[in-house]
């Protein structure tokens, strides 16, 4: 098939900036079926079908090679699997959706202000607590590899399933690792960002996939979209 499959969110404020984005360059997507509807249109591209889909499953999506291009975020591509980024080509960043994924602890913990203090706290955390300690998270993934290249290993993770920052105030957890924008519901929460605690920088791209079957004539046919975006990549 020649056809190229692009995903965009299918919701909320993401959907509206992408649509927009698109817009701002030439491209109107449409919806025929209406905002409940999966399927979509862009307009001039009779060979480019529009899925709409949530941002975690294009990245799942985009990284199997399932789906050709979309729309999604940096840290979504790096959470969903270690190999994502290698999974991927980054065509463009959209300048918008910016989030920071990062490491925060209490801000009592004044002398923890580095990854290095922290793992010292970890590795004594069992001697004077009798537990390791406690990340509360959605970022399984990124934490543990970022752990990792810090010399962190005396941890142990607490899946978050709702509000992280909560986590350390309700005794769930000691610190989090969360994404922030703005930083204000971290410090409504007492907690503190360390001095090197941003593990990843994340906004919304518009994303290849490495993994898709890219025969010649689909190849050409992605190149002309990503000029018409002013985007490129390397496959």
């Amino acid at each position: 098939m020649s056809e190229l499959t692009l995903a965009v969110p299918s919701k909320g404020r993401l959907e509206e900036l992408t649509r927009d984005w698109f817009a701002q360059n030439g491209l109107t997507i449409t919806r025929p079926g209406g905002p409940r509807s999966y399927l979509g249109a862009l307009e001039g591209h009779p060979n480019v079908t529009v899925r709409f889909f949530p941002a975690g499953e294009i990245a799942r999506e985009l990284i199997r090679g399932n789906i050709d291009l979309g729309v999604t975020g940096t840290d979504l591509i790096h959470e969903t699997a270690e190999t994502g980024p290698q999974s991927v080509a980054f065509a463009k960043p959209l300048g918008f959706g910016n989030a920071d994924v990062v490491v925060a602890v209490p801000a009592p913990w004044i002398d923890v202000t580095h990854m290095h203090d922290l793992a010292d706290v970890a590795s004594d955390f069992r001697s004077r607590h009798g537990r390791w300690l406690r990340v509360a998270t959605k970022y399984i993934t990124i934490t543990r590899q970022h752990f990792a290249r810090a010399g962190i290993a005396e941890y142990r993770i607490v899946e978050s399933l709702g509000a992280t920052e909560a986590a350390p105030a309700s005794g769930v957890a000691d610190i989090i690792v969360d994404i922030t924008s703005t930083g204000s519901t971290l410090t409504a929460n007492a907690l503190r960002v360390l001095e090197d605690g941003v593990m990843l920088k994340s906004q919304a791209n518009l994303i290849v996939s490495r993994t898709a079957n890219w025969t010649p004539e689909r190849r050409r046919r992605l190149e002309a979209l990503l000029h018409q975006l002013n985007a490129s990549i390397a496959l």
